[in-house]
């Protein structure tokens, strides 16, 4: 499964309403330098759990909305949503192995 880039028009199907999977969902922007090394790190996670966890990324500067509804003060921002409510959260780069933990996986 790729990433799906989630947008306010979206958000209710793809994360609030949606049940099964854990979701992480990516807060990102394009000028920072963290997220980009995170970045290929999400992709990673995406393919190799594929089936086990749904990953959506969600550009902050394209969607502010939803980054004001998730008090997104830092980015990046990693947040696991389950059966629509936030289970857990981490700021800031992480390694592969550090995200599958954050995931319980």
């Amino acid at each position: 499964m790729s990433e799906v880039v989630i947008t306010k028009e979206n958000f209710d199907e793809e994360v609030r309403n949606y049940r099964g999977l854990p979701i992480l969902l990516d807060f990102w922007a394009g000028w920072c330098g963290p997220c980009m090394m995170l970045g290929p790190v999400v992709a990673e996670i995406a393919e190799d759990f594929a089936g086990k966890v749904k990953v959506g990324k969600v550009n902050v500067d394209e969607q502010p909305e939803l980054a004001a509804a998730f008090r997104v003060e830092s980015i990046p921002l990693l947040v696991v949503v389950k059966d629509g409510a936030i289970v857990k959260q981490a700021v800031g780069y992480r390694s592969k192995d550090a995200v599958i933990e954050l995931l319980g996986l």
